[in-house]
């Protein structure tokens, strides 16, 4: 996904088993190989750790600007 992964959409790279295809690879993304899960992302069901995750791309989304770049959402945490 060059443009990068917009919220609520899966990566292309996620596989059936909801493991990425990328993973240990070197086209894997920086920001994907910068994760490091806690706790508290991971919940206790997989449905929690789902929910952390969509507020994490909604906390993070790019905007467009008026000159039609992307940037980093003022809203983010």
């Amino acid at each position: 996904m060059p443009f990068g992964k917009p919220a609520g959409i899966p990566c292309v790279q996620l596989l059936p088993d909801f493991r990425c295809a990328l993973f240990g690879q070197p086209e894997r993304p920086a920001v994907c190989a910068s994760l490091r899960p806690m706790e508290e992302m991971c919940g206790g069901t997989r449905g929690e750790a789902l929910d952390f995750l969509a507020h994490l791309e909604v906390a993070t989304r790019c905007t467009e600007d008026a000159v039609g770049f992307t940037k980093a959402s003022p809203h983010a945490r």
